[in-house]
């Protein structure tokens, strides 16, 4: 069995899924995510990606960093994997576009503090 990735790992993929997003919807707006389905479902799995890297993130990084709002990510990551069908794609834009830039400057933090 090979051995964890370290949190280090795990935040830059957030970091990094953080970018595909950006990339995906950049100049796009509501209407065109929408009718997009390529642009919902890559934004999606990148979502379930930070959400995956959050999961395994150990309790220490999770415990100094309270600010993080780590169960709703989670929790929103095991909603679209396992009640797809129930994912408001307008939610999902709201969250790229309200929460991931505050979550890429607490990751970024978290990069930092690692480092």
């Amino acid at each position: 069995m090979k051995p964890p990735l370290s949190d280090e790992l795990r935040v830059r993929h957030v970091l990094d899924a953080i970018k595909e997003i950006e990339s995906y919807l950049q100049n796009v707006s509501l209407n065109d995510f929408l009718a997009n389905s390529e642009k919902r479902f890559a934004t999606i799995k990148q979502l379930e990606i930070i959400g995956e890297a959050c999961v395994r993130i150990t309790p220490t990084i999770k415990e100094k960093y309270p600010e993080i709002e780590w169960n709703n990510i989670i929790g929103f990551r095991n909603i679209s994997i396992h009640e797809y069908f129930g994912v408001n794609f307008q939610i999902v834009w709201q969250i790229t576009q309200n929460d991931l830039p505050v979550l890429k400057q607490q990751f970024s933090k978290i990069l930092v503090g690692l480092g």
